[in-house]
Parts: C-alpha cells; structure tokens; sequence
C-alpha cells in the first residue's frame, strides 16, 4: 500500500513544470501552469512544501479540511537526498508534534536555472491504519472462524481414520511367536486402511507359515537325530557286549569266537550301510549332483539282471520291459533306486515262494518302473509314513534285515532330483507294488 502511494505521488510531482514550482515558491500562485497536475496533488496529500539546497524551507500548501502541521526533518537529511538524489526507501513514516502519523514522500527536481529542490509532501495515515488495524482484525477472526470450522469438519474425518490405525497398532502389539493366529479386521470403513489390514494380515500369514515350518524342521531334526543315534548305538551296544564275552574268556572257546566274529561282522556291516545311507542323504540335502544321460531304463535293469537273481535267491523274479522309450536319468542314481526297492521287496518275501514283477510302462507322458511282490504287504496305518526317515512298520523285523528306514527316503529324494515321484500301492498279506514315474520329455 505504502509503495503505491509513494510511486503515484511521486508522478503527479514529476507532471509538474519547474517553472510551475519557482513561481509556487516565489508567489504562492498555481492558476496559469499545471493545473490539472497541481489540484491531483493537493487531493491525494495533506501538505506540501519546497525545500532548497540552502536548508530553506517554503510551505506550499495544507489540506483546509485536514489541517496538519508540515513535517520538518533534519538538515542533513535534506543534505542527503540533494547528495544522493533519493531517500532510501523514498518515504519516511513519522509522527508530527501533534501525534498524528504521517507519511512523507520525497522527489527531488531540476530548477530552470539549474538548481535543484527537494519537493515533499505528506499523506495522512490515521484512514490507512485504521483500515489496517480493521483488516488485521478480521483476518484474525476469519482464521480461527476457519480454524473452528475445520476442526469441526475434520474431527469426524480424522476420527474415521485414526481409530482404526490405534486399534490395529493395538492387535499388532499382542502378536508374538507364540501368538501368530490372531488377524485385524479386513473392514476398518476405509478403503486405503482396508488395504492395509488385508496386506498385514497376509505378512502375519506368511509369518506364521515360516515359524510353524521353522518349528516343523526343527522336530525333524531332532526325531532324526534321535534316530539315528539310536540306530548308530544298536550296533555299537552289540559288537562292545561280544567283546566284553570274548575278553572274559570266550576268546578260548572256539565255537562262541566263531559265532561272536560273525556276528560283529554281521554289524559292522549293518554299521557301515547305515552311515553311508546317513551320509548319502546328507549329499543330496546339501549339495545334490546328478547326471542327466539319455537312455533306456530297460537296458539298465538288463544289466543289473544277474545282481538282481543273486539277491533274490531262490525267489522266481519276471521282467516286463518291452515298453521302453528313451528317457533322462542319471544312471549310478536309478541302480540305486532299483536296488533299495528290489531288496524292500526280497526281505519281506518268503525265501522259496516269492514273485518279485519289474515292469516298464509308458502312460500321460511319462515312464513307469514298478517292482512288486507278494509278501506280508504293509499295514494301512503306515502306508502314509514309509518314505520318512527312520520309519519301520516293523521295527523288529526291519532289524533282522538289517534295514534302518532310510532306503525309500533316499528312494524319494533321487526321483525328486530327477523331477519325477514314487507311489505305493499295498494290501497286507497280499504283497506291496512300488512305482516310481519319470518324466519322458
């Protein structure tokens, strides 16, 4: 507001003639020159006045309706603006001998002789500040006016979306381990804190799934090391208890060191199958290596014929392999395979009045390689668990064989190196049928 006043006084004083300033100075008149521009000043101002470079100072003109003394400054401010042309700021707000505020504007002009003079005039700001102190007043009003009004507006807005953030910070605090199966509500009243709560709820579903797997391995472990320190201890126990028999005086008696060396010998065989089927399954675990090589699976059981009779004894053994496309396997791995479920089903056939049937067949895309015989079967209840680890349905005879549950554990994992799977078909009493399926492609 300031600048403006000051920018458009200071046009009407520069639409003024020097001729018109020296004859105002000298006679007081303003009726031949400049009229115009000189009744436009007198209307916007309250005063006038006409400063000469020798200090001395002439009042032009006091407003008749607004009678205000003329605003005397020191000298040598006046000396400043002859030296710089200027004031600073081109105003200065004071306030005169009778405390009214005015604001005085200063333009310095060029005489006809050459002179110059310093005009100054002076506005009235009593009508400003008061219109300032009114506008200040209603801005303050008008802001807490809207300050009210959007508290008012908002509240329910922020109420709507705060509450249901506090009341999932809250479900959020009571989760912990063992506390995983509690969810926040998919229907908070908001679309973006819906989100949320769905988003959080599948995190705490996946946590929840990754603890109950952690706690999952972590039985499996420890059943496994149970396991297999019980299944490590039974040979142990038995070739230290022959020891003890023979270092108590056995050793002399020819018939109990016959039978006491076949029989350590007898364990440390079962002994030494037992910790490379451990280590063999510890290999895939960690660091699984196969060969892919295209063949025939029938060529390889083939090959393995003369192994396979000598295992089986006197037990009959009928081969169906004319169904025999080319496939990928890795053959040291597949013997392996045929082997464990060959001697599964040698032990629990009758010596002289067993079938054992391996057969090839190509269906849906893949190859089938099955072994069946006509044994004891195995009972519904364990069908289930016979490809875990250590798991015997009959754990006295698995013993007698030798067996430590681990031949079809490590069965599973070569078919699942190779991509494919192992089924078990088995009626008790009626004999057991294995089938492991490969992919053809």
């Amino acid at each position: 507001m300031y600048d403006k006043k000051e920018w458009g006084i200071q046009s009407l004083i520069r639409s003024v003639s020097p001729e018109s300033w020296i004859r105002w100075k000298e006679d007081g008149s303003t009726e031949k020159v400049d009229v115009t521009a000189i009744k436009s000043l007198e209307n916007n101002v309250v005063t006038i006045a006409f400063i000469e470079k020798d200090g001395n100072v002439s009042d032009l003109y006091v407003n008749p309706s607004r009678p205000l003394p003329v605003p005397k400054l020191p000298q040598q401010e006046y000396g400043k603006i002859f030296e710089t042309g200027k004031m600073t700021d081109g105003y200065k707000i004071i306030r005169d001998e009778k405390s009214n505020v005015q604001m005085v504007i200063y333009q310095l002009v060029g005489l006809a002789d050459g002179e110059q003079g310093i005009v100054q005039t002076s506005v009235d700001l009593t009508e400003t500040l008061a219109l300032q102190k009114n506008l200040l007043t209603i801005y303050v009003i008008g802001s807490l006016i809207a300050l009210i009004v959007g508290m008012l507006i908002f509240r329910p807005v922020l109420k709507r979306t705060m509450v249901p953030l506090s009341r999932m910070v809250n479900t959020v605090e009571r989760i912990h381990s063992e506390n995983l199966s509690e969810r926040l509500p998919n229907k908070q009243g908001s679309a973006e804190i819906d989100r949320l709560a769905v988003a959080f709820n599948g995190m705490l579903k996946r946590i929840e799934t990754s603890f109950a797997l952690e706690k999952e391995i972590q039985e499996q472990m420890r059943r496994f090391i149970a396991d297999a320190s019980h299944e490590l201890r039974t040979p142990l126990t038995a070739i230290h208890g022959f020891l003890e028999v023979l270092l108590e005086g056995g050793a002399g008696k020819p018939d109990q060191l016959k039978k006491a060396l076949n029989s350590m010998y007898s364990e440390s065989e079962r002994l030494n199958k037992l910790v490379g089927d451990l280590l063999a399954m510890m290999r895939m675990e960690r660091s699984p290596e196969i060969r892919m090589t295209s063949g025939n699976l029938g060529e390889l059981i083939c090959q393995m014929e003369p192994q396979l009779r000598m295992i089986a004894g006197a037990r009959r053994i009928w081969f169906d392999l004319s169904d025999d496309p080319v496939i990928a396997f890795d053959p040291d791995k597949m013997k392996q395979v045929i082997l464990n479920l060959f001697q599964n089903a040698v032990q629990y056939t009758d010596p002289s009045k067993g079938d054992i049937r391996i057969g090839l067949e190509k269906r849906a895309g893949e190859i089938r390689l099955s072994v069946q015989d006509n044994g004891t079967g195995i009972k519904e209840i364990h069908v289930p668990h016979i490809f875990e680890r250590f798991y015997r349905g009959e754990p006295s005879r698995a013993r007698k064989y030798g067996g430590a549950g681990l031949g079809l554990a490590i069965t599973k994992s070569i078919m699942e190196l190779h991509g494919g799977r192992i089924e078990v078909e088995s009626r008790e009493g009626k004999g057991s049928l294995f089938r492991v399926c490969l992919p053809v492609s």
